[in-house]
This record gives structure tokens, C-alpha cells and sequence, in this order.
């Protein structure tokens, strides 16, 4: 039996004869069904396809960035960060070939993946049992993950520590569980941090922002906001990658916190004029 994998945010379901009714991922207000209806594909029909592949490149030292071309389904980046022999991939994307294995295990071991929220988590099992590594997802999200699997490791509390340096924080907002990867010797020890789209960096890519519902354009309170900005604040962080391959490269602590003020300000009605 199929794995079925929703089209329009490539979550992948447990073995099923028929497809999934509904994705209960799509079916609520932070994410949208198509237009067009509910629609599925296997990622085996992806293979054979023989449309897509995955764009492996270099952000920065020891930093890679996986995407898939052409966009499918929400269309996020993940990313690989190798660290003293220690490999970890932060979010996930839907397409996964051989190629994409081969990079991975022939540059260094992976040792984890982890992930900032449920619309992410596409076919992590997928991975993770090809990988032999196990999944760190925040607990408060564990009712989101639509494909069980013992690789997946439920963290609890604020923060947990994947190796040296490499710490998960969870910030909450977009989801309850929503998480970032603090990487303190990123960026030649400057700091990075991988944010998917907890922390949204916008077009103007001296600025972020912070929303419940992206495609829904619901925003966060403005008490949310300012903790996450707060527990940012605490975090050597010198450049931000989102998972839309958008940075801030310089100054990122900085422009989290002028971001939270204005959104708080825009929120509060101090930025128009009447």
C-alpha cells in the first residue's frame, strides 16, 4: 500500500489503499485546501516522473541549502549544517533520490534532522529510515505529524542542545511548538540562525516578520511577538536563513528586534495614519 503525499503542502500519510479524504494539515486556517480540490500523489510517481530534482549548493562553510526544482507543494528549502563530524538537517523537503543520498552520506555522516513546524515535515520518515537518524520534533507539535515512525524523538522544555553550539529553541507563534536552530559557530563564528518561517524574513531582507497563518495573513499578538523576540535577543546571532532561501546577512539579531517593535507598533495602530 502507498505512502500518499498531499500535493499542495507535500505532507506524506501512513500506508493506505485509498487516499486520505481530507490532509488535516491543509484542512485548518494556517495552511488552505486548493481550489481545486484535494489531490494526492506518492513519492514513488514523483520518481518516476523524472520532473524533479533536488538543487544541492553552498550557502556558507560547512552550510547547504537542499531544494527541489521545480517548486513543489509549499516549495521550503532544508538545510545541512556539518560541524565537527557532527551532521544535522534542519527541515525537510518532500522530494528525496538517490543523488540527494549520495551527497549526504558521501560528505560526512548525518546524525539528526529536526524541524521548526508541521508544514515541514513532509516525507521526514522517508529520510530518517534511509538516513538511520532520528527526528527532533517539539511535543507541544506531536499531535501534527500525520506519519508516526519510532525515529521521531518528541522533545520537551525550551531549548535542547543537538550537539556543541547547535541548539533548537522553541519560540512558539506560528505553531505552539514552533522551533529555531541556533548555530553558534555559524557565519565564522558569528552566529546563524535557521528560522523556516517561525521567523519570516520578507522581502526587504534588512526586516522579518511573524505570523500565524502566512497564505491566510493572520497575524500573532503583539505579546507573542515580543517574546520571541526576547528569547531571540539572548542568542549570538550575527545572519538569519528563512526556508525560502531569503537571508539577513548581516546585523540579523538587530533586525528581529526592530521587526517585533514595528509589527507591535503596526498592531497597536502607531504606524498609520488617519
Amino acid at each position: 500500500m502507498p505512502n500518499y503525499i498531499c500535493i499542495t503542502c507535500g505532507t506524506q500519510y501512513p500506508h493506505t489503499q485509498e487516499p486520505p479524504h481530507l490532509c488535516h494539515i491543509c484542512n485548518e486556517e494556517r495552511q488552505y485546501v486548493h481550489p481545486n480540490g484535494q489531490s494526492w500523489t506518492t513519492l514513488e510517481e514523483m520518481l518516476q516522473s523524472q520532473k524533479y530534482h533536488n538543487e544541492i549548493l553552498k550557502e556558507e562553510e560547512n552550510l547547504y541549502s537542499i531544494t527541489t526544482n521545480p517548486s513543489f507543494a509549499i516549495g521550503q528549502t532544508a538545510y545541512v549544517i556539518k560541524q565537527n563530524g557532527f551532521g544535522v538537517i534542519w527541515d525537510c523537503v518532500t522530494y528525496l533520490d538517490e543523488q540527494t543520498l549520495d551527497f549526504l552520506t558521501k560528505n560526512g555522516p548525518i546524525h539528526a534532522m529536526a524541524l521548526s513546524h508541521p508544514h515541514y515535515y513532509s516525507t521526514q520518515v522517508e529520510w530518517a529510515e534511509k538516513l538511520n537518524i532520528p527526528i527532533y520534533i517539539h511535543e507541544d507539535d506531536q499531535e501534527w505529524v500525520m506519519r508516526p515512525s519510532d525515529k521521531i524523538v518528541f522533545w520537551s522544555g525550551e531549548e535542547l542542545e543537538l550537539a556543541e553550539g547547535i541548539t533548537l529553541h522553541r519560540l512558539g507563534g506560528h505553531y505552539r511548538g514552533g522551533a529555531v536552530l541556533h548555530w553558534e559557530q555559524g557565519n565564522n563564528g558569528k552566529g546563524i540562525l535557521l528560522s523556516g518561517d517561525i521567523i519570516q524574513v520578507v522581502a526587504d531582507t534588512r526586516w522579518v516578520s511573524f505570523m500565524y497563518s502566512y497564505p491566510n495573513l493572520i497575524p500573532l499578538p503583539a505579546k507573542k511577538v515580543a517574546e520571541m523576540a526576547n528569547r531571540v535577543k539572548e542568542l549570538k546571532l550575527n545572519r538569519l536563513y528563512n526556508a525560502f532561501h531569503r537571508v539577513v546577512a548581516e546585523n540579523a539579531n538587530e533586525a528581529v528586534q526592530k521587526s517585533a517593535e514595528r509589527y507591535i507598533k503596526a498592531l497597536q495602530g502607531e504606524l498609520f495614519q488617519t
